[in-house]
């Protein structure tokens, strides 16, 4: 039993040295976070696009969105946290196409990862006790939405209405889908096989952490 404890130790500490690993790989290419080379959409379909891949090509925002909807298994009504994580992101595009400054978006964001990335590491993380934990959860998610979505208004500054709600359209869909479709799987995993279920989230946790603090370090050092 002792020695089965100590390799499933070794094997989590394992993975988590490989995926902090190829998350330094990755992270550099990463943070230009900007579909189409960073040109401004300029119709309905251009926006629409710009919209799916701007989540997806920003690995900071994709990690959040995933951790969000892994984290929301363990919550009563989990669902809800990715749910005003995305509505929120709507707000924070808003908010930088009315041109408000939100002080250190990047940092913001960053931490955002690291923390829900922690809480999915945490060895015992049921919260399906409390309706007022997912009720403060979705709170911190909707925060963190602020300034996700601040960041992804910057790649359609200039833009005209049409492609701006393209856009919005378009990055609110595949972050649903994300995010539900985590939410799915962590949901089937933990009703077939508990334990190993537990183990994966951890490992994915500690990547999704690893992601965070990546990224703080970038914008730190920017």
């Amino acid at each position: 039993m002792r020695f089965s404890f100590i390799k499933d130790q070794l094997r989590l500490k394992l993975s988590v040295i490989l995926t902090v690993l190829i998350l330094l790989i990755l992270a550099q290419p990463a943070t230009a976070h900007h579909p189409f080379g960073g040109e401004t959409p300029s119709n309905f379909f251009e926006g629409f696009l710009s919209g799916l891949g701007h989540p997806i090509i920003g690995l900071d925002h994709f990690a959040f969105i995933i951790a969000s909807g892994l984290l929301g298994t363990k919550f009563k009504q989990g669902f809800l946290i990715p749910i005003a994580f995305v509505m929120a992101t709507m707000i924070g595009t808003g908010i930088h196409l009315q041109a408000i400054d939100l002080p250190y978006p990047e940092m913001m964001i960053a931490t955002s990862v690291i923390i829900f990335g922690g809480l999915l590491a945490k060895k015992k993380h049921d919260f399906s006790f409390s309706n007022i934990l997912t009720l403060i959860f979705a709170t911190v998610a909707m925060i963190a939405g602020i300034f996700h979505g601040y960041a992804y208004g910057e790649a359609v500054i200039g833009a005209e209405m049409n492609p701006i709600i393209a856009y919005l359209a378009g990055f609110a869909m595949i972050q649903l889908l994300c995010a539900f479709s985590a939410f799915g799987l962590a949901s089937l995993m933990n009703q077939q096989f508990q334990d190993k279920a537990n183990f994966i989230l951890r490992v994915i946790g500690f990547g999704i952490s690893g992601i965070g603090f990546v990224f703080f370090g970038l914008a730190f050092g920017g």
